[in-house]
């Protein structure tokens, strides 16, 4: 079995082959499950068993009668359930805790007693070959068993379903000539590396006292370990990792593992910035950074980054996750993933007590999310901050949770740097074979308490008097190193005393170090740039598309194939849309987007679009996929198109997951217009971190350029509190320095062109648009054709539906999104001839210029009226206030202030009562207008 076996469906997009069915099942699931005790089941049965001992005690010329034979094959089983006792539950009695604190006695069911061996341990069993014997001592056997499943390593397999991945953890585990084993060079090179881990720290802590650094103190073991990744990964096919992990040992594992220099580092300790100091942005606190590198070993070179992250624990991992299903689609690699390795490296209350970290798991073995398995490491400093463990969890590891997606764990004492570096070993075995993640617990403790500045004795006393007579790793392992000859006494002391004189140096180098460059539009990134000033920023681009292209998309979006049966509704969309083409006019929301996707995927864009029913569209608009009525085979009709690549994935029930992957995919592909659509915009919220510390903030702190599109349905339309707003007020209080742009745009045409913007610039900025529900099919939200051609654009300011000549404009109602067609059409009604309604399309950056031009036109203005939908304190008033007043200003009217029209304030988005929603929407739009 390889790892493109759990791709479990054709990609959706390019391929619309047929899939297997029914959708609601996975074809993998019910299989795995018949097999999953099918060796347990054949050793278990009597008749069998018997048989078996006869066969091998005649062939071991042993004299057995029936009766001894029947005798024998019950001792059999009972060893047979010995042995798959420790497989299931001797990593509860290994010897993980290096301080010794974790008290874990021997299960009853893991003794001779307690499998009916009591005083009988030189009583010969036959055991068919398991640990590499056929006839064995249980007590031999019992020694066996606990060397191998109760040591310095734990393993927890016997949850997994695949019998297949289990025999190859088993043969890893229990075969003499696959145990842990390392030369004296490798050996050497372990306690070179856990030293350099150890003296760095110790270097810190002198020549920075009182800095908070979150060091690896106590956990150094993960430094060889780490390498050990590099190295095997590069040697099984791995070309590049990616790596998200948190504060504390970043950085160590930014110096010994990635290579950043140590001058630099010492630079930024020193108060220095990691950019020059022409690049602007507000920086980051230097636990937060990352980096890339290239390490080469054995000849392979693999090239490593680490993502950058915020203090939000975890956060980073859907990111890194989306990252690198990007690489892979660059890479061409989305079958077998074997060359580009996510490592997410936790902390052990984190990985416990953060539900992103069950999301990012549940992505595993999803279509469109699958990376071919993830390396998570968890440092396990057997403490959360000051929460002990038995108050951070349920459960007795942190790990636990990984078992709901039949992750293989491997828990491990830390001060045994060679089972460390073993068990990632085995990990990367496994995960390069299986595609499937794997954990590794790796069971140390902090030595100076959750940072530097902390005292850990006020909440764990008895921990920290263990911790400070503890030795440290080096000495541990070095004293066992010197006790197998493999060392001599002064090595060890050698190699400190070398590394502590290259440190030095590096310290001296760095009073003088200035950074050169900045790291942020190279690779797949080159040819972007930063936009010059504010108004590059703002100005359009040529986006409106031949009439030859939209014809030929026109007939790939009507065009039924012969053998597909479609839905009845379906076919009655598809007749609408080929009317559009055929008369030029009408053309709504959908077919706009999907014009924007199949122009640039038709010029050579990738286009990834996500959301929990992305596919359809929530609202039944869409229709991007087309399932066949009898077969529930897939078809795409822009996945037909040539040259880019069109994805569309109906994605887990996730917010906060599934848009941190798509920003990492972002991330790294600026090349692919990547749109996160939620379900209703009111759901983002359960996003925010990713919204807030990412997708707000991510180029200014970490100059990360991002090209991220969020489709969050947003309008007022008497559908409650959490089916309203998406919460417009929070982004725009987010803008600021040209970071996002934020959008409520009013017509598909205006759609088209801001989607094709995105792509087309030279630069990348997160995109925020409130998209519209009622607006999908309403009459006047409509494209005429000759819009999405010739010398069109995007336009920022959309102007009244009802052409008014500017000078006999009395009153100008300014607005954004669907309250617009509800002020015009109620001002027609009311026969009003003064009163004109401009929409705001791009709300940030305001369009304060175009905005100003057209006020001065305005002679006879008297009023400004600001009309919204939501609530006074939510929606965009406070935003706009100030920016129409200084538009204003700039048009020389200082004596026109704008005034507000719209809901009261309110705690609630919105009411959850149809009729007052009618008395309030009927209300606002009588205020706008002055009618009342």
């Amino acid at each position: 079995m390889g790892n493109e076996s759990h791709d479990f469906l054709p990609e959706l997009g390019n391929q619309d082959g047929p899939q297997p069915g029914p959708s609601w099942a996975n074809p993998r699931w019910l299989a795995d499950v018949v097999d999953s005790d099918a060796d347990l089941t054949a050793a278990l049965d009597p008749t069998q068993m018997r048989l078996a001992v006869a066969q091998a005690a005649k062939q071991a010329g042993k004299a057995l009668d029936p009766k001894a034979i029947e005798q024998a094959a019950d001792d059999s089983i009972r060893a047979m359930l010995l042995i798959r006792l420790f497989r299931v539950r001797g990593h509860l009695a290994a010897n993980l805790d290096p301080l010794g604190l974790s008290h874990r006695e021997c299960p009853a069911e893991l003794t001779l007693e307690g499998n009916g061996f009591g005083g009988q341990p030189d009583k010969e069993v036959y055991v068919g070959g398991a640990f590499g014997y056929e006839w064995v001592k249980v007590g031999e056997l019992l020694q066996a068993l606990k060397e191998t499943y109760c040591g310095h390593v734990g393993l927890e397999y016997m949850h997994i379903a695949d019998t297949e991945e289990r025999r190859f953890l088993q043969e890893r585990f229990e075969l003499p000539d696959e145990v842990i084993q390392f030369t004296p060079e490798g050996k050497r090179a372990i306690l070179a590396a856990v030293i350099r881990g150890e003296q760095y720290e110790k270097f810190l802590g002198k020549k920075y006292v009182g800095t908070k650094r979150f060091g690896l103190d106590g956990g150094e073991s993960m430094i060889p370990a780490l390498e050990a990744v590099i190295k095997h990964g590069g040697s099984a096919g791995v070309r590049e990792i990616i790596y998200g992990m948190a504060h504390r040992g970043r950085l160590n594992v930014l110096a010994n593992v990635m290579g950043k220099p140590y001058k630099v580092i010492f630079h930024e300790f020193s108060g220095g910035s990691a950019n020059p100091d022409d690049v602007g942005g507000s920086g980051d606190v230097k636990y937060h950074l990352g980096t890339s590198t290239d390490r080469e070993f054995d000849g392979i070179s693999v090239h490593m980054s680490l993502v950058p992250n915020p203090s939000h624990l975890e956060a980073v991992n859907p990111v890194v996750l989306g990252k690198t299903r990007a690489q892979q689609a660059i890479r061409d690699d989305l079958k077998k993933h074997e060359q580009v390795l996510p490592v997410l490296l936790h902390g052990d209350a984190a990985f416990a007590g953060q539900g992103i970290v069950w999301e990012c798991l549940g992505f595993s073995g999803v279509r469109g999310y699958n990376t071919g398995g993830c390396l998570h490491f968890v440092i396990n400093n057997q403490i959360g901050f000051t929460t002990s463990p038995q108050f951070a969890r349920s459960s007795p590891y942190p790990s636990d949770v990984a078992k709901g997606v039949q992750a293989p764990i491997l828990h491990v004492n830390g001060d045994d740097p060679e089972a460390v570096t073993f068990a990632c070993k085995l990990a990367i075995e496994y995960r390069q074979r299986f595609g499937r993640d794997i954990v590794i617990d790796m069971w140390c403790y902090r030595r100076f308490g959750h940072n530097e500045g902390d005292e850990p004795s006020f909440t764990q006393p008895l921990m920290y008097d263990q911790i400070r007579s503890h030795p440290k790793v080096s000495e541990i392992y070095a004293a066992r190193l010197v006790e197998e000859g493999v060392i001599d006494d002064g090595y060890a002391d050698q190699l400190i005393a070398d590394f502590i004189d290259h440190l030095e140096q590096e310290f001296a180098a760095a009073k003088d170090y200035e950074p050169d460059q900045a790291d942020w539009f190279g690779g797949r990134w080159a040819g972007m740039n930063k936009p010059a000033d504010p108004e590059t920023a703002r100005r359009n681009v040529d986006t409106a598309i031949e009439r030859k292209l939209f014809d030929s998309l026109g007939r790939t979006l009507t065009t039924v194939p012969d053998d597909l049966v479609i839905h009845k509704t379906l076919g009655r969309v598809i007749d609408a849309k080929r009317q559009m083409f055929e008369s030029g006019e009408g053309f709504d929301w959908a077919t706009g987007e999907a014009l924007a996707f199949g122009s640039l995927v038709t010029e050579g864009f990738g286009v990834r679009l996500s959301g929990q029913d992305s596919g359809r569209g929530t609202f039944s608009q869409r229709h991007a996929v087309w399932t066949d009525q009898k077969t529930e085979r897939k078809f795409v009709p822009l996945g037909t198109l040539p040259h880019g690549k069109f994805e569309v994935y109906d994605s887990p029930l996730s917010e906060y997951g599934v848009l941190g992957f798509e920003y990492g995919f972002a991330m790294a592909d600026p090349k692919t217009l990547v749109l996160w659509e939620a379900q209703f915009g009111d759901f983002a919220n359960g996003a925010q971190i990713m919204i807030d510390q990412f997708i707000a903030a991510g180029e200014a702190k970490w100059l990360r350029a991002n090209g991220l599109v969020l489709l969050l349905p947003h309008g007022y339309e008497g559908q409650g509190p959490e089916h309203s707003s998406a919460r417009l007020e929070r982004f725009l209080q987010l803008c600021a320095n040209d970071n996002i742009c934020v959008c409520n745009i009013t017509t598909p045409a205006n759609y088209f062109h801001v989607l094709r913007r995105q792509m087309l610039r030279s630069f990348r900025k997160p995109l925020v648009i409130m998209t519209p529900k009622s607006l999908l099919r309403h009459p006047l939200a409509k494209s005429d054709a000759e819009e999405f051609l010739g010398e069109h654009h995007f336009m920022r300011i959309k102007s009244d539906l009802k052409t008014i000549d500017d000078k006999k404009v009395r009153r100008l109602v300014l607005c954004s999104g669907k309250v617009a067609y509800d002020l015009m059409q109620a001002r027609d009604e009311a026969g009003l001839e003064d009163v004109s309604v401009v929409r705001i399309e791009q709300l940030y950056p305001f369009p304060g210029e175009p905005l100003a031009v057209r006020l001065k036109r305005m002679t006879n203005l008297k009023e400004i009226v600001w009309c919204q939908e939501e609530s006074k304190n939510n929606g965009a008033w406070f935003f706009v206030d100030r920016l129409i007043e200084e538009a204003a200003q700039a048009a020389g009217k200082p004596d026109l202030r704008p005034s507000y029209a719209g809901r009261d304030v309110s705690a609630s988005p919105a009411t959850g009562y149809a009729t007052r929603h009618q008395q309030q929407q009927e209300a606002l739009v009588a205020s706008a207008l002055g009618l009342t």
